[in-house]
């Protein structure tokens, strides 16, 4: 790697560390209802909202409540989701004439943006229309991912609090994160991206004469359809082709959320590749640091909440110490290209065709920039892309999948990824304190049975559920009927395309058609398990802290901020991931590798 490349890393990452501390200590005065200058100018449009919604924003729940208000909401969002595609073609802002979008495929998608997956086996531009992307796909956009964050609010004030059932009002964290943090930098983002020639409009798709024209040759068909041929050769028309309709609409809005709250469903199929929807390496930084800054600023704001805020700098650390050294192996193993090319050679100096590979990547970011991103996006729960990850080399392939297997802890989604990651560190005191023969203690709560029942359930299930829906694709005619590439990747295919749901990432290994039935149904029954397997247990551990007493430190407590416990928080999910995925990993892109170095 240049000093060129690792400059543009280092910046990335300084830029970001930069934004973590303001933005946290915000979104700590918004959950602990702290006086903040935003509360001053919509506190009215809050309490009108609980005014009409009939919230009482004094009344707290139960983990239980919690979670079943949080269920509810969800599924009612899914079923109005399902409904508004189905219907698009009666509902306004259709100006392409989008038709209903087909059931099974339209499940799917309420259930994907629901669950701020947003795996979208369809293409936006072709398929949705300005009403559906808007009020239905960019609306859950938002609600997804403040579903997500009021859950990780909820899971904090379990730690926090004591002896008490009580962890907040999810009617009310769900209002606060959405008016307050959501759609107020959302807005900043997408002017920031109208201002470098992203679309925002509703106007139809206009029309660009093309500087090159060209032709293609079209069946003719009679009244009913059915091609017309003559001594048996079909019969064809020849047709010139002039002019482009280019696909707008409002696009900024969806592409400030997608990012902001970690959703990566695109307005368009080739999501951030477009330049619709990421022109300029400028427009990419800031698409970047969005999809990042929360879920690095809620371990500050989870310090905050706990009073100790060496505690999330902890958390903060372990994420990158997952992160970052994978950003490099992506980004060198992209730059070193195949070696099957180094033979070849090009021109009178013979220059090696083996540059890097740029199969799949777009010339205005360049290596870099797309490993980078592929890293960040799998890290998290966006998924968004800004290059193909199928056209990836093994080892760059392997990087986001490895990355969707570690459960999305670095940062994971916004909300969701904090809580996973705390769950590993109960792990990981339980385990210590196993080892020292002493009751395990994490910020002042005894760890007993029932935590780490609970957090057995969140860290082992998804795992198998993973592995499970990938035997079914492999063994089934109907799942290897979606794989465009038989052998090592198509396997990888199809396991990355069920790590991606289970996760709630979003992205895929393009090469697989996931718009047939069985991908449909079985991708929609992964990415709801996916999601609400581990957010309720989560719940049923804070609601148990939360009732017991805070236990004061002593000789024998194991000190949850320094750098051994960021080194035993990282080894256990490094341990678990590799223990679990290991097998799957050494059919797919390690033999795949192997077969590329020794060919």
């Amino acid at each position: 790697m240049t000093t060129n490349q690792w400059t543009q890393i280092g910046f990335f990452f300084v830029l970001l560390l930069l934004l973590v501390k303001p933005l946290g200590w915000y979104m700590a005065r918004v959950y602990e209802h702290k006086p903040f200058f935003l509360g001053k100018w919509f506190g009215w449009l809050e309490r009108l909202v609980y005014k009409i919604c009939g919230v009482r924003p004094e009344e707290e729940m139960d983990w239980k409540g919690y979670a079943l208000a949080m269920l509810i909401f969800n599924v009612v969002g899914g079923l109005i989701l399902y409904a508004i595609e189905r219907l698009q073609n009666h509902l306004p802002l259709n100006p392409a004439g989008q038709s209903a979008v087909p059931p099974d495929l339209a499940m799917n998608t309420a259930i994907s943006f629901i669950t701020n997956t947003n795996w979208q086996n369809y293409g936006g531009e072709s398929t949705m229309s300005y009403f559906t992307q808007m009020a239905g796909l960019a609306v859950h956009n938002f609600l997804s991912a403040a579903s997500g964050m009021a859950t990780l609010a909820a899971f904090i004030r379990g730690f926090a609090r004591k002896e008490t059932k009580l962890l907040g009002n999810f009617w009310v964290d769900m209002t606060r994160t959405t008016l307050y943090i959501l759609m107020p930098i959302c807005v900043a983002i997408a002017l920031a991206l109208i201002s470098r020639g992203i679309p925002q409009t509703f106007s139809n798709y206009p029309s660009a004469t093309l500087v090159q024209p060209t032709s293609y040759d079209q069946p003719v068909t009679n009244a009913q359809g059915t091609p017309v041929t003559v001594d048996g050769k079909p019969q064809v028309t020849h047709v010139a082709v002039t002019e482009q309709s280019l696909a707008v609409g409002p696009v900024a809005s969806q592409i400030a959320i997608k990012q902001f709250g970690t959703n990566g469903g695109g307005f368009y199929n080739a999501n951030s590749a477009n330049p619709y929807e990421n022109p300029d390496p400028l427009t990419d930084l800031i698409e970047m640091l969005a999809l990042l800054v929360v879920g690095f600023a809620l371990c500050y704001t989870f310090g905050v909440m706990v009073g100790d805020k060496r505690q999330g700098w902890a958390v903060l650390f372990a994420m990158l110490l997952l992160l970052v050294p994978m950003v490099f192996l992506c980004v060198h193993s992209e730059q070193a290209g195949n070696p099957l090319l180094n033979h070849l050679t090009v021109g009178k100096e013979g220059a090696s065709l083996n540059d890097g590979n740029m199969e799949g990547k777009e010339v205005r970011f360049g290596i870099v920039n797309s490993g980078l991103w592929a890293t960040i996006t799998t890290g998290t729960s966006c998924g968004a892309v800004n290059s193909m990850h199928d056209s990836f080399t093994p080892l760059g392939g392997f990087v986001p999948l490895w990355m969707l297997m570690l459960g999305e802890v670095a940062p994971g989604g916004v909300g969701s990824g904090l809580y996973v990651m705390i769950i590993f560190a109960i792990v990981a005191v339980f385990v210590a304190g196993l080892m020292v023969g002493r009751t395990p203690e994490y910020l002042g709560k005894k760890i007993q049975s029932y935590e780490m029942k609970m957090a057995s359930l969140v860290i082992l299930i998804p795992p198998m559920a993973i592995l499970a829906l990938t035997a079914i694709g492999v063994v089934t005619d109907a799942g290897r009927a979606g794989v465009s590439n038989p052998g090592a990747h198509g396997f990888s295919e199809i396991l990355y395309a069920f790590t991606s749901q289970v996760a709630n990432n979003g992205s895929a290994f393009a090469g697989l058609n996931g718009n047939t039935p069985f991908y449909n149904l079985m991708g929609s029954v992964a990415m709801w398990f996916g999601r609400f397997w581990l957010a309720i247990p989560c719940l049923a551990i804070a609601g148990s802290l939360a009732r017991k007493k805070i236990v004061p430190q002593s000789s024998g407590t194991l000190p949850t901020h320094t750098v051994l416990f960021i080194i035993m928080l990282v080894s256990t999910v490094l341990i678990v991931g590799a223990l679990t995925f290991f097998p799957a990993l050494a059919l797919g892109p390690i033999v795949e590798h192997l077969k590329m170095i020794h060919f």
